[in-house]
C-alpha cells in the first residue's frame, strides 16, 4: 500500500528516528508499505521520517539504476535482485579509510523537483539489521554508498539541503521557501 510522502518543512523530517527494537509483521509491513511507495513516487531511496515516522528504518532499491557502484554484503557479492530492496533498520555507517569524496547531484522525495550538488564520501562500510532482524554488513561505494547515507541523514534528522555548499544552496533557495510555504499551507488546510 502507498502511504503518502511528507513535504519540506514537516517538522519530522528534521526529527532522529528512534532505534526498533521490535521485529514482527506490523514492521515487515511498514517496510513493505514504504518500497510500494518508493516504487510508485518513483524513487530510489525513502526513510521512515518521509512518511511521517521517526523512527530507525529505511528503504533502497538500485535495480533499475546505472550500476556504476560496488558492493559487499555479508562477505558476499550476491546478484542485486537477491537483496533488494533493502530495507535497513538501526544503520551504522563508517567511511572507508582512504576515499574520495565526490560531488553528485542529489533530489529527495520530500523535496519533490529540486535538486541539488552534495558532496560525500564515496565509500562505505554499513551495519544494520534487516525486517526479521538479522544482522547485516555491507561495503559499498558509488551511487549505493550515495544512496545509502542519504537515507541515514534522513534518518537522524538531516536533509540533503544541509549538506549542500552555501552557493549551490542560495541557487534553489526559492524554490525551497515555496515548498516550505506549499507544506506550511496544507497542514493548517488539514
Amino acid at each position: 500500500m502507498s502511504l503518502p510522502i511528507v513535504h519540506y518543512n514537516s517538522p519530522v523530517l528534521r526529527e532522529k528516528g528512534a532505534v526498533i527494537t521490535t521485529f514482527d509483521a506490523a514492521l515487515r509491513k511498514l517496510s513493505q508499505d514504504m518500497i510500494d511507495t518508493m516504487h510508485e513516487a518513483p524513487g530510489i531511496g525513502l526513510a521512515a521520517q518521509q512518511i511521517g515516522q521517526a523512527l530507525q528504518l529505511c528503504v533502497v532499491d538500485l535495480r533499475n539504476s546505472d550500476r556504476d557502484f560496488t558492493w559487499e554484503l555479508d562477505g558476499a557479492k550476491p546478484p542485486l535482485d537477491l537483496f533488494m530492496p533493502m530495507v535497513i533498520i538501526n544503520p551504522e555507517i563508517k567511511v572507508l579509510p582512504k576515499t574520495d569524496d565526490y560531488i553528485f547531484e542529489e533530489g529527495c522525495l520530500s523535496f519533490p523537483g529540486i535538486h541539488g550538488d552534495v558532496i560525500r564520501p564515496d565509500a562505505i562500510t554499513v551495519k544494520f539489521v534487516d525486517q526479521h532482524g538479522i544482522p547485516h554488513v555491507m561495503t559499498a561505494d558509488g551511487l549505493l554508498s550515495r544512496c545509502i547515507q542519504h537515507e541515514v541523514d534522513h534518518l537522524n534528522g538531516t536533509l540533503f539541503i544541509d549538506r549542500m555548499e552555501k552557493k549551490v544552496r542560495s541557487k534553489i533557495d526559492p524554490e525551497i521557501k515555496e515548498l516550505a510555504l506549499a507544506t506550511k499551507a496544507a497542514q493548517a488546510g488539514s
